[in-house]
């Protein structure tokens, strides 16, 4: 019973901040995710409450019937604080990942429970050995489900394309995986073809982005197609991203060499930016 009303109070608490946030857009800008707002004004705070908020209706349905399903079968094997342990270190592992991908971009924001869900989704394929997942309306087993998601979300952050996080859901799914089996230990035992199937490829990618971050911006394959046909708008976003990297830069020397470091462009490039972001 105690399981029930946790997954009603959750649903209720996203569908209450989200529909407040449909309403006020200064208050979504205030608690989203948003690399300046945590590296610049340290609102760490962020990293949580952006899982509360969703773009639409649609994006806070999809992502509240996926919750009901599959935290139930979690909960019932991890308890209630099991499952919410999966959930919120989940959001918070995807957040952090969207964080260190994303840490040159300082306009870069994000919203949503995605990433928690994704972590529900790998706790109960990591729980339940021969489960089947619904891929639109086809059931399809766990392993391959989980592979295809896996692989789905590495190609996504690779190629940039669309408005969706891939990086949060990786790690966030990666992170349910993980805490499932470090609560429930035996699940790696009798399931553990499964397991390695998914969170191998995972992890190779994610320490190859690690240690050699570069891998994020060579062969992105929609650079690769308009390279030729350069656009203005892909100019001002390059332009952007350099001003960011400079901004960062000089605000590492300030931390290394305090700010009488700054050479007089430097001090007036960082009251420029001041300026903007006001």
């Amino acid at each position: 019973m105690a399981t029930v009303i946790l997954i009603y109070l959750l649903i209720a608490a996203n569908v209450i901040v989200s529909w407040k946030g449909f309403k006020d857009r200064a208050f979504v800008d205030r608690y989203m995710f948003s690399v300046d707002g945590i590296k610049l004004f340290k609102q760490y705070d962020r990293l949580f409450t952006s899982g509360f908020l969703h773009a639409n209706w649609l994006h806070l349905i999809f992502n509240m019937l996926a919750l009901y399903f599959f935290s139930g079968p979690v909960a019932a094997v991890l308890d209630w604080w099991g499952m919410l342990l999966v959930y919120f270190a989940s959001l918070i592992g995807g957040d952090l990942l969207s964080l260190f991908i994303h840490r040159h971009s300082g306009s870069y924001s994000s919203l949503g429970a995605s990433g928690a869900v994704a972590g529900l989704i790998f706790a109960t394929i990591a729980l339940f050995p021969g489960i089947d997942i619904p891929l639109i309306v086809i059931p399809i087993p766990g392993w391959l489900f989980g592979l295809l998601f896996v692989l789905f979300s590495i190609y996504g952050i690779r190629s940039r394309k669309g408005n969706v996080g891939h990086d949060a859901h990786l790690a966030g799914a990666l992170v349910g995986l993980l805490v499932a089996i470090l609560l429930q230990p035996s699940a790696l035992i009798n399931n553990y073809i499964t397991i390695l199937v998914i969170a191998l490829p995972a992890l190779a990618f994610l320490y190859f982005i690690i240690t050699r971050p570069h891998v994020l911006f060579v062969d992105n394959l929609f650079f690769k197609r308009q390279q030729h046909n350069y656009t203005i708008d892909q100019k001002y976003n390059e332009d952007q991203h350099n001003r960011q990297l400079e901004i960062d830069r000089i605000l590492d020397k300030i931390n290394r060499t305090g700010m009488r470091s700054l050479t007089r462009a430097e001090k007036e490039k960082l009251e420029d930016y001041s300026k903007k972001i006001r």
